[in-house]
């Protein structure tokens, strides 16, 4: 896949290297040449210095050919005027802006913008952290509206359907490891001891499968 990304820094830098790693042809650009200096000594793709919403420079990026653009610079109205351009002027497939004001975000977002806004999704995390600290999540989706977590069942629930801890819209099983083997479950799959299962969950229903776990946990 070519991916065009906006913004050289922190994210945007470590964002590059990983697309590299994984195979992809990747091209960073950022008006500041300094910003190279971030990307590590074997990163295998391109840097461009210029603005991003620049048509002669995201033409040079090779946009035309772009499968992804990442806009995550340090400003909200660059990263949205980079991503409009690349969504509606190049019709690149997959187009990511990163907003700072949450406000702005939920606007894009219904303009066919997604987005992701790093104030609110660390403050969810963290809130998520402090608030369920039996109850983990491994990965968080969107803003942190679909967690994914990862629990060891609790002996009291040895032999009981595993679709009996699935609540409609909240709280979903979706894999199941049992003696080093990975597995979807079926509406007729039961428990066995040690499992370890999968859960896809509501941010707001993770009170509600911390309840299930409660009695192995000693809450």
């Amino acid at each position: 896949m070519k991916a065009i990304i906006m913004g050289c820094g922190r994210v945007g830098s470590t964002l590059a290297h990983q697309l590299s790693v994984e195979g992809h042809d990747v091209c960073v650009l950022d008006r500041d040449p300094e910003t190279r200096q971030l990307l590590p000594a074997n990163y295998s793709g391109v840097f461009i210095v210029g603005n991003g919403y620049n048509r002669a420079v995201l033409e040079k990026a090779g946009i035309a050919e772009a499968g992804a653009f990442v806009a995550v610079t340090s400003g909200d109205n660059t990263n949205i005027v980079g991503a409009r351009i690349a969504k509606e002027d190049y019709q690149v497939p997959q187009v990511v802006a990163r907003i700072y004001d949450p406000r702005r975000a939920d606007i894009y977002r219904d303009l066919g913008i997604p987005t992701v806004a790093s104030v609110r999704w660390t403050t969810n995390r963290i809130r998520q952290m402090l608030s369920h600290r039996y109850v983990n999540p491994e990965v968080s989706f969107g803003n942190g509206d679909t967690l994914l977590v990862r629990e060891t069942l609790p002996s009291w629930f040895d032999g009981r359907p595993l679709h009996d801890l699935e609540v409609d819209s909240e709280i979903r099983v979706i894999a199941v490891t049992r003696g080093g083997t990975s597995f979807i479950p079926t509406t007729t799959t039961l428990a066995e001891a040690d499992d370890a299962v999968s859960f896809a969950v509501a941010a707001t229903a993770l009170d509600r499968l911390r309840s299930f776990l409660d009695k192995e946990l000693g809450t």
